[in-house]
């Protein structure tokens, strides 16, 4: 069980081999993988897990369809099998999806884009996935499809995957890191890298529950903090000569689903030939993305109303029965890609390749600093670089276990939430969205609920989740404010109802099994809050743009 805020011990003393600077899913993949490999390990953070680019991507696990384009195949191999090793692994989390490319008819599209290289390109995306990858039926598998003709739009299959809620997955992984052995300390600011001889020694801290700092000592530090990672350098006196990291902000906004919305994702083109993708998530529809330069401070990172303005266009462009408009926008968000930085070029031609940058010749020998890296491939990032360290690694590379059949995770998750609900007398649907969230981990959620009522509440009057899962976060995920809880661990404040009577009925619901004291619930309310409207943004507090100002998200 995790510390709680007053009693985690000072790390003031400890030694370790490695210390992974940022908790986004690179930073807890490569603590995982270090930790298997034997390594003491202090994984940091200094706000939560998964707060970061973690929690305000596009949410799918792809193959990289796109990359064929650029003719980066080897990626494009690398991703497809971390994709079925995803599928494999959490199918829970990472679920099959059915897309379809669509292009605009009497648009001239380039060769590469012609309906003959699509059907070369999707036939060869099959192909590169791994033999253990469980394929559609033939009769299934039309690449091309024409659907309503006079739309206009010539329509291609294929198949990827999505990941609803990558801050799950990060929860599992931490886990899995933890019980492997790494320390893992969110709320925690890493102030330098301290050095010695040329050499990394450790790290200076400052814990920013209680305020204290600390030295840490440590042979070898990794920077994975995303697109903080030029900060970490700067901070500790280091002059890499340029900056690393090229920061692109990628905006979406969250649409209220309709009768007739899409029930597969939409990989299409907007106007200006960026890609853009329309998702069914969370029971909404998820529209995405932009690439706009960036270099201001990632943490208060928001969709500018060009942005939002430029998403409905694209939408409404693709479906045009249904005209969205600002009104239909539950929230929008944005996140910062921490791509390689270069110089004259456009963010879509940059290279998706994650990249581990030494500083053995700026006098930091033992300091990495990670570049790029996507959801997809962080566990394939994480080996890479623990191999960097010197560390022996099982090779996984070839190790893509058989998915389930068509139908097993959903028998699985059946039977699993019948044991649910009978152990922590809920209702089937409620004890279904816990299995769905925490695979087989619900049965201890439903041991919990079984032995105190109030765990069995709901956490709001609108919400299927319960009490138990968000103590279940505070006493065994590193929880540390209803925040980390309700946005993170069990994100149900991501849902189109959530509000802030929603925030106070959960929070008091939660500090009446936890103890908290009513000031205590009333600082979690407001903080949780201000958390909140300042990744979720509501559209009352913008306005549409000109079309000059629009023209600088091109």
């Amino acid at each position: 069980m995790p510390d709680s805020p007053p009693t985690r011990p000072c790390l003031e003393g400890r030694a370790f081999d490695i210390v992974v600077i940022g908790g986004g899913i690179n930073g807890i993949a490569i603590a995982r993988e270090c930790a298997r490999a034997g390594a003491r390990v202090l994984l940091l953070d200094q706000h939560d897990f998964a707060s970061g680019t973690t929690s305000r991507a596009t949410r799918i696990v792809h193959g990289g369809l796109r990359y064929l384009e650029h003719g980066d195949l080897a990626l494009v191999r690398e991703s497809l099998r971390e994709r079925e090793r995803l599928l494999a692994e959490k199918p829970h989390l990472v679920r099959p999806m059915r897309f379809t490319l669509a292009l605009r008819n009497g648009v001239n599209h380039g060769v590469l884009r012609s309906k003959l290289a699509i059907r070369a390109g999707l036939w060869l995306y099959g192909r590169m996935r791994p033999a253990t990858s469980p394929r559609e039926p033939a009769a299934e598998q039309s690449l091309e499809r024409l659907l309503e003709t006079d739309s206009g739009w010539a329509l291609f299959d294929y198949d990827d995957a999505q990941c609803e809620f990558p801050e799950r997955l990060a929860a599992e992984w931490l886990l899995e890191a933890a019980g492997a052995g790494a320390v893992v300390r969110n709320h925690t600011r890493v102030l330098a890298v301290l050095r010695q001889a040329g050499c990394v020694c450790g790290v200076t801290v400052r814990d920013l529950l209680s305020g204290k700092e600390c030295r840490i000592a440590s042979r070898q530090v990794v920077n994975a903090t995303g697109p903080w990672a030029d900060s970490v350098i700067r901070d500790s006196g280091l002059n890499t000569g340029a900056c690393l990291v090229g920061g692109v902000r990628g905006s979406h906004i969250v649409l209220r689903s309709f009768p007739g919305a899409p029930r597969s994702a939409i990989y299409a083109e907007a106007a200006d030939r960026r890609p853009v993708f329309v998702i069914p998530w969370n029971e909404m529809l998820l529209v995405g993305t932009t690439e706009v330069p960036d270099g201001s401070d990632p943490a208060c990172t928001k969709p500018e109303p060009a942005e939002i303005d430029y998403l409905l266009r694209a939408f409404n462009g693709l479906v045009p029965f249904r005209r969205a408009t600002r009104e239909n926008v539950v929230y929008a968000y944005s996140g910062i890609r921490p791509l390689p930085r270069v110089e004259n070029l456009a963010p879509s031609s940059i290279t998706r390749r994650h990249i581990l940058y030494t500083h053995d010749f700026e006098g930091a020998a033992g300091l990495v600093s990670v570049v790029g890296g996507k959801l997809t491939t962080a566990a394939s990032l994480a080996r890479d670089c623990a191999r960097l360290l010197k560390l022996r690694v099982p090779c996984r590379a070839t190790m893509v276990a058989a998915g389930p059949p068509a139908d097993g995770i959903e028998n699985s998750l059946r039977q699993w939430a019948r044991q649910v609900a009978v152990m922590a007398h809920i209702t089937e649907a409620a004890a279904a969205s816990i299995a769905e969230w925490h695979g087989r981990s619900a049965i201890c959620i439903a041991r919990m609920a079984s032995a105190e009522p109030r765990m069995r509440r709901a956490l709001c009057p609108h919400s299927e989740h319960i009490v138990a899962e968000a103590v279940n976060a505070f006493r065994y995920e590193y929880a540390v404010n209803a925040a980390d809880a309700l946005l993170r661990r069990v994100p149900v404040a991501l849902s189109g109802c959530w509000s802030e009577d929603c925030t106070r009925t959960a929070v008091v619901r939660i500090g009446a099994v936890m103890g908290w004291t009513h000031e205590r619930q009333e600082r979690e309310i407001e903080a949780m809050e201000t958390e909140r409207n300042a990744f979720l943004v509501r559209l009352a507090l913008t306005r549409p743009q000109s079309a000059a100002q629009q023209s600088r998200i091109i």
